[in-house]
């Protein structure tokens, strides 16, 4: 079989397919010869084929790729639900708990009215534990997106027991109360000095917070112009 093949290689005279080539008459394509007509077909199949390429296949190409990357986002979209679907009960046990949570943080802010009640029970801590009060300056008050803070500036004089027992007896009141950039030095009569800010945080009611969300949204369109 190999040398048949071989033996018919041989005997394609190829001087005769050039001079095939160069005695086309182009008026009259019907009349070339075998080789100039396999040729001209496979050009114009080659041609054909470019031109759906280019124009149509591309495309569809493009597309094909943008709808598979489509496929691949919806199917982590789809296992991404299946998971929280699965995992449904538990979501919502722990926005359960997380609600509790935030409720019982809630509790710890004083409204407008307990505030009063607030400042004295901070007041008292100093003084029942023998402290002076050299100083208490509430500064102004302070919104952000639920609650208030109101900073106060304390100074207080005793000795050394006594401060750090009013320090714990503030962090044990059932409200928050923090105390930010404490500096303690000696007295003049041998005692300690403390100043710090005591900041104290409360809840704004409804009406606060309806208020506050109109002097935002009104602050946002004047900026917008």
């Amino acid at each position: 079989m190999k040398s048949a093949t071989v033996e018919s290689l041989r005997n394609i005279r190829f001087d005769r397919i050039v001079q095939d080539f160069r005695n086309l008459d182009p008026n009259d394509p019907g009349l070339w010869p075998v080789a100039p007509r396999i040729a001209v077909l496979v050009g114009l199949f080659a041609v054909v084929l470019g031109l759906a390429w280019w124009f149509d296949w591309k495309a569809q190409g493009e597309d094909l790729e943008q709808r598979q990357g489509e496929e691949v986002r919806l199917k982590d979209e789809w296992l991404s639900k299946k998971r929280q679907a699965v995992n449904l009960d538990e979501y919502k046990r722990q926005l359960t708990e997380i609600d509790r949570q935030f409720g019982a943080l809630l509790k710890q802010l004083p409204s407008k009215t307990e505030m009063e009640n607030l400042l004295i029970d901070v007041n008292q801590a100093g003084l029942g534990r023998g402290l002076q009060f050299e100083l208490w300056k509430p500064n102004s008050e302070s919104a952000r997106d639920f609650y208030a803070e109101l900073p106060i500036a304390i100074r207080l004089t005793g000795n050394y027991h006594d401060l750090g027992n009013f320090v714990g007896d503030v962090a044990k009141l059932p409200r928050i109360v923090t105390l930010n950039d404490v500096a303690i030095e000696p007295a003049k009569d041998g005692s300690l000095k403390m100043d710090a800010l005591a900041v104290t945080y409360r809840y704004l009611d409804d009406e606060e917070i309806a208020k506050q969300k109109k002097e935002k949204a009104a602050q946002a369109k004047a900026g917008a112009k």
